[in-house]
């Protein structure tokens, strides 16, 4: 059962026309890549499931229900978590602070509402009382997702986040990932410049050319050297 369909979502940024008609399911569940030159409409898509850029046309659903005229957050409390490109910390808020930002609603706000990131991400304990701007690249980006995840979300879009980080971190984030993924069962869809590094986590991909959905399929059944050529090749 697709948890995301995206049916014909147009679009625009001022007069600028960036999502031709993008049509897209992730299952239930899944861990889904979006690949694509940068400009291609990767983040545009992202930020029009989020509500953050208001499709002119077309269809969203999430678990079955219309999500294309709800604002960001009505879709955060349905269930979608986002990490965008750049982590966008609150720089002068501590860890904990940070991470409250990321509860859905007054229920949650109880002691212990953490302890469960903190099996994920046991850096964070170490450093809640400390302001995220002092965080290294790697620790912020996991507080990023922790954040996402404090929401007690069902999916989460993740858009670049692996990108300025040291290559030893990257490691741990995508492992990371696949864990919250098989032990949550959340869904992902990931945008991700390195497409190596998307393609070893992902079971399903798509590629975007000019806002439009060109290949989509499997990564066990992909073809790389085919899509690098014709899609990813600068």
């Amino acid at each position: 059962m697709a948890h995301l369909s995206i049916d014909g979502v147009h679009t625009f940024y001022g007069p600028s026309h960036v999502l031709h008609g993008v049509t897209l399911a992730v299952d239930k569940g899944r861990i889904a890549t979006l690949l694509g030159r940068n400009g291609m409409g990767k983040t545009t898509l992202m930020r029009t499931i989020m509500g953050l850029a208001p499709a002119a046309e077309g269809a969203i659903e999430f678990d079955g229900r219309h999500i294309e005229q709800l604002p960001p957050y009505d879709i955060f409390d349905l269930g979608m978590g986002y990490v965008p490109q750049g982590r966008r910390m609150f720089p002068h808020l501590t860890v904990q602070e940070n991470l409250r930002m990321g509860l859905r609603n007054k229920r949650q706000r109880k002691p212990d509402v953490f302890e469960s990131l903190f099996d994920y991400f046991p850096i964070l304990r170490e450093r809640l009382k400390q302001k995220a701007g002092t965080l290294s690249g790697g620790e912020q980006q996991q507080l990023a997702i922790a954040r996402a995840l404090a929401g007690e979300v069902r999916m989460m879009l993740l858009d670049e986040p692996t990108e300025g980080i040291q290559p030893s971190i990257v490691d741990e984030i995508l492992e990371l990932l696949v864990r919250i993924n098989r032990n949550q069962e959340l869904t992902i869809l990931l945008v991700e410049q390195n497409m190596e590094l998307a393609l070893s986590v992902a079971e399903d991909f798509f590629v975007m050319e000019k806002g439009l959905i060109v290949e989509s399929g499997k990564v066990s059944e992909m073809d790389k050297d085919a899509v690098i050529h014709k899609y990813l090749v600068v």
